[in-house]
């Protein structure tokens, strides 16, 4: 039996469920050809929707199950409120370091969850199918199905079908979470992040299969809300997209949460015994068994291609998403693609980013391409890790002549004096023109501290120029001064140093 992915008797699932996926709602007489016409909406979709309608088309937005997306309902706003709450935690427990006395710090795991709910409500409405309707946009709740090149069948939840011709069209219809298979697991029952959030109790113990963002967000929440936790992952290592310096430094972070880490490990079997379900997987020719009164499998995603009728729209696709150029046009060139089911990054701000390039494209003869995009991204755990560009891996790989500067967060005086010198901030640039490439930043506020690399990385501004920006004394944030100092005191040369030596003696 599947598991909900909202609770029926909480008000706040159900005020948030009015919001994205009203009951009562009833289906627009549908216009005789739209401008635009966007299936699914997650963030892609609400913004190309959104986008379209205030540029003055006539717009029709489609969704089968809840607006907002994984973003809202499953992903980024549910996973941050609960990591909030796991912030605060722990930072309670430090509090002797500061020189605090704070009683025995726990978490109220029904209370954190009720907060999470009531917090996801609030945000709904601005995802909700009466805002898009006051924004001019037909808003369709049901399946939709291409059944032409220009054609999209909706039957709606309410029983009536429309046909929807269309000038453009951009599929939004994101992602999902992929499940593996395992001989057991379906039987034994397991919860993804479309399901983690309906929990009203803390479970004893919780097995993650998957070592990515995902996995280590929840499994550190979990520790330290005081679930025994163990994540199983194929990778060696945790976060293996990340940089390894970075990845390090969280994995000593989990473990001293009492996270159990069984890395290089495959699933092979899972089975319920006692009311547990024992995970079984194997390293090598070593077999590792690990057992939790629930099991989250965060293995990755799988993109929404199947039952969209898109072989009637000429649009060609596979497991990976739907085949898009760089322009983000599909092989049908009335329809776009953006967002997760767009093979490409699987992050809110791509999708926001990908579906403002698709409608401008689509409406505006545009030549913007998905290539020149600057994507940074934040894993959220604790410390977090935030990055762009290129890393040292990377670097390594582009063929150019890169080098990196880094600067441990225990050499920045706000970060001593905070606590918080665990991480550090890394850049990376090209060799003989100093043009900045790509920056890692461990700590936690990166996803914070990342926006002034974020701008220099984009602009391709030379890692000297960091030199010369002020930042308010004491912030974390002057890290990024510090390596242009840095990097100019590396280019001051012997022979370079001997002239200004030379001048400086001669000034009286």
């Amino acid at each position: 039996m599947a598991q909900p992915i909202l609770l029926a008797d909480d008000d706040h699932d159900r005020e948030l469920l009015q919001q994205v996926a009203p009951e009562d709602w009833r289906p627009p007489a549908p216009a005789d050809r739209y401008d635009l016409v966007v299936l699914g909406a997650g963030t892609a979709g609400l913004i190309a929707a959104a986008g379209a309608a205030g540029l003055g088309a006539k717009v029709a937005l489609v969704e089968r199950s809840l607006m907002g997306g994984d973003c809202l309902n499953h992903g980024c706003v549910p996973s941050k409120a609960i990591l909030r709450a796991a912030k605060a935690l722990g930072a309670a427990r430090r509090a002797e370091e500061l020189g605090l006395r704070v009683p025995e710090a726990e978490a109220d795991f029904a209370a954190v969850m009720e907060r999470m709910r009531r917090l996801r409500a609030g945000i709904g409405q601005h995802d909700g199918a009466q805002r898009y309707t006051e924004l001019g946009v037909d808003v369709f709740l049901g399946d939709g199905r291409f059944t032409g090149r220009d054609r999209l069948a909706v039957e709606c939840h309410g029983g009536a079908s429309v046909s929807l011709r269309f000038k453009r069209a951009v599929i939004a219809t994101g992602a999902r979470p992929r499940v593996l298979e395992v001989p057991g697991l379906a039987e034994a029952g397991y919860r993804t992040n479309h399901t983690l959030y309906t929990l009203t109790e803390l479970p004893h113990s919780l097995v993650v299969v998957g070592a990515g963002p995902i996995g280590v967000e929840m499994a550190q929440a979990f520790a330290r809300f005081g679930s025994q936790v163990s994540i199983v992952g194929l990778d060696e290592r945790v976060l293996p997209r990340e940089d390894p310096d970075a990845a390090a430094i969280v994995r000593r972070s989990l473990e001293r949460d009492g996270v159990r880490l069984e890395l290089g490990a495959g699933l092979s079997e899972v089975r319920v015994e006692g009311g547990r379900k024992r995970v079984v997987a194997a390293r090598g020719e070593e077999r590792v068994e690990l057992a939790g009164a629930e099991l989250l499998m965060a293995a990755g995603r799988a993109a929404n291609v199947e039952g969209l009728g898109l072989e009637l729209a000429g649009v060609d696709f596979d497991r990976r998403g739907v085949r898009v150029d760089d322009f983000l046009r599909t092989t049908n060139r009335r329809i776009f693609a953006a967002g997760d089911v767009a093979r490409r990054w699987q992050f809110t701000h791509a999708a926001d980013a990908m579906a403002r390039i698709a409608l401008r494209n689509a409406f505006f003869f545009g030549r913007a391409r998905v290539s020149a995009l600057t994507m940074p991204w934040c894993t959220y755990t604790m410390p977090e890790v935030a990055h762009v560009g290129l890393d040292e891996r990377e670097a390594a790989e582009a063929g150019v002549g890169l080098e990196s500067l880094r600067m441990d967060f225990s050499e920045v005086d706000r970060a001593r004096l905070d606590g918080e010198t665990e991480g550090f901030a890394k850049l990376v640039f090209e060799k003989r023109s100093g043009r900045l490439r790509g920056a890692t930043v461990v700590a936690p506020q990166a996803g914070e501290l990342i926006g002034a690399a974020l701008v220099a990385v984009s602009k391709r501004l030379k890692v000297g120029e960091l030199s010369g920006v002020i930042h308010p004394y004491p912030t974390q944030g002057a890290v990024w001064g510090r390596l242009g100092d840095l990097a100019m005191r590396r280019k001051l040369t012997p022979g370079a140093a001997r002239l200004l030596r030379g001048l400086i003696r001669m000034r009286r």
